[in-house]
């Protein structure tokens, strides 16, 4: 079954919909939605206070919300199968502790996009906020796998304590990507902010904007200038898909940079040449 979720006014109080499970609507009827409970602020109500609720055969296993749904919590949470599609924008924890399924976005997202992430896709069209990809405050850990595609920018410490996956990033990319990463690849083609890659211990942060040089810290060296080989096939992975990517991207050349040395020391950073 699909469903289809229509906002009837914009909201000037945030809500937060984690009980529109995804697995578990697909066996209600439509009725049974419309009562689910969802909470604006510290109050409880049903879903149908805010939107429209359809329910269709056309499309299964499908999800859409159709509104500015900025002011929208936890969509797509723990999401493990099917696919959701947000037409407009989406607000914070989207997708997070998802572990597989796919989730479209044709807008911009709020802060705290995919938070310990552990599998699937979301692929975003407009802007991604601060902490994409990033750990719960106080975590260990932060996306333990997945991809997350951004066309267009994303804001400080994506890749906060990530440990597998791939995010890439059309447009620009924030202060203190990849910090405390543990390992994983994080891909930019725009201008990455300060202090890339800070303490981490493997990885791969990649910049492949040749107009704009990342600045580093002191506790990167120099390693070399070479072409990953790897890098022609995962791009034209990426143009498969319908990510944008630069012709000259795909023969281009890159300086590669060792670090973080205060701590293990085997991440890298690429630079386009």
């Amino acid at each position: 079954m699909a469903f289809t979720f229509t906002l009837k006014h914009a909201l000037t109080i945030p809500i937060e919909v984690d009980s529109i499970n995804h697995a578990a609507v697909q066996q209600l009827s439509a009725d049974e939605v419309r009562a689910l409970p969802v909470l604006q602020g510290n109050q409880r109500a049903s879903l149908a206070d805010f939107f429209d609720v359809k329910q269709s055969s056309a499309e299964s296993d499908l999800m859409v919300w159709v509104g500015d749904c900025s002011r929208v919590k936890a969509i797509g949470a723990e999401l493990s199968s099917g696919s959701i599609r947000i037409e407009g924008n989406a607000g914070m924890h989207l997708g997070r502790e998802m572990s597989g399924g796919q989730i479209q976005v044709q807008g911009d997202v709020a802060d705290n996009l995919a938070t310990a992430m552990r599998g699937g896709e979301i692929h975003v069209t407009g802007n991604a906020g601060d902490l994409v990809g990033a750990a719960w405050p106080g975590s260990k850990r932060g996306m333990n796998g997945g991809k997350i595609l951004i066309r267009g920018n994303a804001g400080r410490e994506a890749g906060h304590r990530m440990r597998r996956g791939v995010i890439v990033v059309g447009g620009d990319l924030g202060d203190a990507a990849g910090f405390d990463m543990i390992a994983g690849s994080i891909f930019s083609f725009g201008k990455i902010g300060l202090c890339p890659g800070a303490s981490m211990r493997r990885g791969t942060i990649a910049a492949l904007s040749d107009s704009a040089e990342p600045e580093l810290l002191p506790t990167f060296k120099y390693s070399c200038q070479y072409r990953p080989a790897w890098m022609s096939f995962f791009l034209r992975e990426l143009r498969s898909v319908g990510f944008p990517v630069p012709e000259d991207c795909l023969s281009a050349e890159y300086r590669r940079y060792c670090g973080d040395f205060l701590t293990l020391g085997k991440g890298e950073v690429l630079v386009r040449q």
